[in-house]
């Protein structure tokens, strides 16, 4: 399922970044009293009260400037709005309303969407009275809160989350859902025309020409795939990073709807720091992952082999060297048929499912053979039983008598020691660690 979309948006130096640290309970997103700070998207996964959802921190809106982070920020606060199930609109209790205040509330108005109009600030009882001068801003009722200390932001969480839906469990398909993600211009439509065979989304130069995520079904070796097409600008932007605020939005739409990722690159380029956000996205959201580096017919075979730009890909990220990588061409077709042979091999291992026996027959005697360190008070950790709870995404749960104090180094392990017997090619995999043995 889709998880609603939270974007906080306001004029510099509101507060918004600090209320998105506040929610998400960290700190995320730079925090600093210089207006302006926050000049690309932050955007974390949260919930309240058993509801999920995306939160997005943009820039503090400045209209008519003509610096150009603060036309970026204007154009974010646009796209945000654009993409939002709700806005949560920051203003000042403090500093009271200005005409920033309303120039924003106007272009929310006629957004037609969910907004939550939130007073920071109100920091003491000092400020109580403080909200009552924003209702000329024709938003409802002003909800009152101290981002800093977290005064009532939890009656705010519950305003926001009110009307999204319950969670549930995803109802797996008869088929596989393949979202094609990368960086804007490394080929994704192209890549979904050459699967299909003909023009089914237009392909230029331009970065970031595609407008929305366009699903098209494709039936190959007998079986359906559905080919999510994942988008880029509405229009050409004179501003990289909005190119790059936009591409991420709609990303994370695409991955939460597929089972399998197509991460493309580009062949000249190599794995750069965009890519390794969006690869932990999907990662994140437990699908699986193909890395496909793409445009690989104009790439001086003599400067960089597959091997040694494989071997780089790996470097830069450790923890995913179960991905497979791939080398395709979507202009001249090669290999492409073979990614998504490769996609639909690792979707078959997201839903594998270990038999019981066979799991316990298998790790619990390698585990045993090499148990993790004593407990702090020289108590030996030992593990009597394992099974598979789920799959697509696989859950694998081992039960052990003091599962607290195994290690992070020795949780690692025990998933090499998995992949090592099972595999799971190309598939984050679960691995919990519970008390005692069930009953």
């Amino acid at each position: 399922m889709t998880k609603p979309i939270v974007a906080i948006v306001g004029r510099p130096n509101v507060g918004k970044s600090t209320l998105f640290n506040r929610i998400v309970g960290g700190r995320q997103a730079i925090v600093h009293d210089e207006p302006g700070v926050t000049r690309d998207r932050h955007y974390s996964e949260t919930d309240w009260a058993g509801r999920e959802f995306v939160l997005i921190d943009t820039g503090g809106y400045v209209p008519e400037s003509e610096d150009v982070f603060e036309r970026a920020i204007r154009e974010q606060v646009r796209l945000s709005i654009e993409e939002a199930t709700v806005i949560v609109f920051v203003v000042d209790g403090q500093q009271g309303l200005i005409p920033l205040d309303m120039e924003l509330a106007n272009m929310l108005r006629k957004s037609r969407k969910k907004v939550v109009l939130t007073v920071n600030k109100v920091d003491s009882q000092k400020w109580e009275m403080t909200p009552i001068e924003f209702y000329e801003l024709g938003l409802g009722d002003p909800q009152p809160v101290s981002a800093i200390s977290g005064r009532a932001s939890g009656d705010l969480l519950d305003i926001i989350v009110e009307g999204f839906p319950d969670p549930v469990e995803e109802e797996e398909s008869d088929h596989m859902a393949l979202a094609i993600i990368g960086r804007p211009n490394v080929g994704k439509s192209s890549i979904t025309n050459a699967l299909l065979g003909r023009e089914r989304s237009i392909v230029t130069d331009v970065p970031g020409t595609t407008r929305d995520s366009i699903d098209s079904d494709l039936v190959y070796e007998g079986q359906r795939v559905t080919l999510i097409d994942t988008a880029g600008l509405r229009r050409r932007s004179k501003v990289k990073e909005n190119i790059e605020f936009y591409s991420t939005l709609r990303t994370i739409k695409s991955i939460q709807r597929c089972d399998v990722a197509l991460l493309l690159l580009d062949g000249a380029e190599g794995l750069m720091h965009q890519d390794i956000d969006v690869l932990n996205e999907a990662v994140r959201f437990n699908k699986g992952v193909v890395i496909a580096v793409n445009k690989w017919d104009l790439v001086e075979k003599d400067e960089k082999t597959a091997d040694i730009l494989t071997k780089e890909i790996y470097a830069k990220v450790k923890m995913f060297d179960y991905i497979p990588v791939i080398y395709v061409s979507a202009l001249t077709k090669q290999r492409v048929f073979k990614a998504l042979d490769l996609c639909l091999q690792v979707y078959e291992e997201r839903g594998k499912r270990i038999p019981t026996s066979e799991l316990n027959d298998r790790i619990i005697e390698v585990l045993r053979a090499t148990p993790p360190p004593a407990t702090p008070t020289g108590k030996q950790v030992k593990f009597f039983y394992a099974t598979q709870v789920r799959e697509s995404p696989p859950v694998i749960v081992l039960f052990a008598n003091e599962p607290k104090h195994i290690p992070e180094s020795y949780r690692r392990f025990v998933e090499r020691r998995i992949r090592e017997i099972w595999s799971f090619t190309g598939v984050p995999l679960t691995v919990q660690f519970r008390n005692t043995k069930p009953e």
